[in-house]
Parts: C-alpha cells; structure tokens; sequence
C-alpha cells in the first residue's frame, strides 16, 4: 500500500493550497480517508476526513469553513483543498486510510495506513 501526497509549499497568510493524495495497493473504493497535520513539537491532529463513498466529510473546527476535503474514487484520490491559511495551519499534511464506516474517525490509531507527508509552511 502506498499513499503519496503532494501539493504542499510556501504561501503566505490568506493563500491557498491544494494538498492531493494517491493512493495504490489498496482497494481505494472501501477506504474511509482523512487529513492530519503536525507541527513542530506536538501531536499529530486529525484535519478532516471523508467516507469511502464521499456521501460524508467532516472537519476539525480549526479548518471549518476553510478547507473541504474530497475524493475521486475512479483516480484513487483524496484532496485537500485550503484556503484563507494562518501561520498556525503550518504543519506536516499526511493522508491517511481507515477501514470502511459510516463514522469518521478521529483519531489516528483508526487509520491504517498513511503517507509520507507534505509540508505546508504559512508565513505571516
């Protein structure tokens, strides 16, 4: 199984970023996924996640209204979308898979596999 993501880079406060992940090795379609973040010094936090179908997303409340998260089944896909950054939105992005459900986890001993990161990086 792997999980690459990309998209990550340098962009000021208010910018956007849009963080994608691909995914093989794994049947994509019965994955629920989700985004987490750390930053230097503290603990890997969920971001967002959505289910296997895309029917149901769900953010932390520190990215709501700014970030959407979606997925394309067909390209074995998930993205993150940014917008209006904040220098603490500064982080490591990874994406991860969980097994199939109707909820969406948030906490990362859910998620069975993950990705290597990308690095955001919001300067103020």
């Amino acid at each position: 199984v792997q999980l690459v993501e990309s998209g990550g880079g340098l962009v000021q406060a208010g910018g956007s970023l849009r963080l994608s992940c691909a995914a093989s090795g794994l049947p994509f379609s019965s994955y629920n996924m989700g985004w987490f973040r750390q930053a230097p010094g503290k603990e890997r936090e969920f971001v967002s996640g959505i289910t296997w179908s895309g029917g149901k997303t769900y953010y932390a409340d520190s990215v709501k209204g700014r970030f959407t998260i979606s997925r394309d089944n067909a390209k074995n896909a998930v993205y993150l979308q940014m917008h209006s950054l904040k220098p603490e939105d500064t982080a490591v992005y990874y994406c991860a898979a969980a097994g199939l459900s109707f909820t969406i986890a948030t906490t990362t001993r859910h998620y069975t596999y993950w990705g290597q990161g990308t690095q955001v990086t919001v300067s103020s």
